[in-house]
């Protein structure tokens, strides 16, 4: 009776010391985790994206298998050359013929409004870290995607407040004529206007192929704005704020700011002509120990390209986005994009460039937005030391609230 107790207790345990090998079997047999990276690689927002997203991908891929060795995850990427029609075909096929689970990036906000149908239809994930649009946590909000790092509310409420306790109360925009022009001289006309300012007139731009804007910056100097706010971003933001220092506009009294403005821009500018412009952003590589450690790591193997908040979205995202996937095991991850989001927004998010927080019911993460002052020449210590910080807004503060927008599957 012994010996036969015995070999029951030795078989139990087997079996309890085979279970972690058996998962750990299972899973190197499972398909590997697919993420396709859709972005900008050789036009005026590949800085943002492009080869410098898929560096801070990889880079996240890399620290998530520190935790699960046995979690396969491919990266897979294409230029969709700024063309919504072709971004979207690329994904199709992804999703169909080439085995990715989950989309990343995205620079342009009338692509990912066009993708949010698909990856609902085909049960896969969007991880939206370069897009602006507020929509896609309002009207557009879906089950299968999240909106990573920023939108358009946020950026243009962050400043437009800012410069409103300044009494800097008439406003000109000079917008990109699409979708994330749109959102941002929306959102902010609205801060605008409810603090008791008034926005003079706004001008779109034809993008891509706008060279020349001196008869927009024309058009904010005759208004008599002392806000001349650009909404647009990349090249077209680089030049703007170019020949708006030739214009001296700012010398009758107007000040320049910009939405969509990131430290790449800023170098490209250069300190001695965008000095003192304020903006707002999500991420600078200096705010902390961190913060600093990551953009060590990411200019090493992406040929010294300091971060965009852009490209700090795409690490944080993703290793996320993986957490989620070995919380529920690769198969029924890949099974269900929906059930990987919802895992998603059931845990806190936590890594060294964003910190810890959430990602809300209606799919948008809360993280702080900071007011940013582009510094002096003179106040600069090293190449990337453009910026400094004017002012941080608490999620709670800077983010539209869920009863105030038009998510229904939130409000249910």
């Amino acid at each position: 009776m012994r010996a036969l107790t015995r070999r029951r207790l030795l078989v139990s345990a087997s079996t309890v010391l085979a279970a972690p090998l058996i998962a750990r079997v299972a899973q190197a047999a499972a398909k590997p985790i697919r993420i396709g990276v859709l972005g900008d690689m050789t036009g005026p927002y590949s800085v943002f994206s492009g080869i410098n997203t898929i560096a801070a991908t990889k880079l996240a891929i890399a620290d998530f298998n520190q935790l699960h060795p046995e979690i396969q995850v491919d990266v897979v990427s294409a230029d969709f050359q700024l063309k919504p029609d072709i971004g979207i075909s690329i994904t199709r096929q992804w999703f169909e013929e080439g085995g990715v689970d989950c989309i990343i990036d995205v620079p342009m906000s009338a692509l990912a409004l066009g993708l949010v149908n698909l990856c609902t239809q085909k049960d896969k994930v969007a991880l939206f870290t370069g897009t602006a649009t507020e929509d896609l946590t309002g009207k557009a909000c879906s089950p299968n995607h999240v909106h990573w790092t920023y939108d358009s509310y946020s950026l243009a409420t962050t400043v437009a407040r800012a410069l409103l306790a300044k009494k800097l109360d008439r406003w000109f925009f000079i917008a990109a004529d699409y979708a994330m022009g749109a959102s941002v001289v929306r959102d902010a006309s609205a801060a605008i206007t409810e603090a008791g300012g008034s926005v003079l007139g706004t001008v779109r731009h034809p993008f891509p192929g706008t060279g020349d804007f001196s008869s927009y910056l024309l058009q904010a100097q005759a208004s008599g704005a002392n806000v001349i706010c650009f909404a647009n971003a990349g090249e077209d933001l680089e030049n703007s704020v170019k020949q708006a220092k030739e214009f001296n506009i700012e010398s009758k009294g107007a000040v320049l700011t910009a939405m969509l403005m990131d430290v790449p821009t800023v170098r490209a500018i250069g300190l001695t002509q965008a000095q003192g412009l304020y903006y707002s952003n999500a991420f600078y590589w200096d705010m902390n120990d961190n913060t600093r450690a990551f953009t060590r790591r990411l200019v090493a193997v992406n040929n010294g390209t300091y971060p965009a908040q852009n490209v700090a979205g795409a690490y944080s995202a993703t290793l996320h986005y993986l957490k989620a996937v070995a919380a529920l095991g690769v198969g029924a991850a890949q099974s269900s994009g929906r059930a990987v989001v919802a895992q998603m927004k059931a845990e806190p998010f936590d890594d060294p460039v964003f910190g810890r927080g959430t990602v809300r019911a209606d799919g948008r993460m809360m993280n702080n937005t900071y007011l940013f002052q582009v510094k002096a020449p003179g106040e600069s210590t090293s190449d990337w030391d453009c910026s400094k910080l004017a002012g941080t807004v608490s999620p709670q503060d800077g983010i539209r609230s869920i009863a105030s927008g038009s998510c229904t599957m939130a409000k249910g």
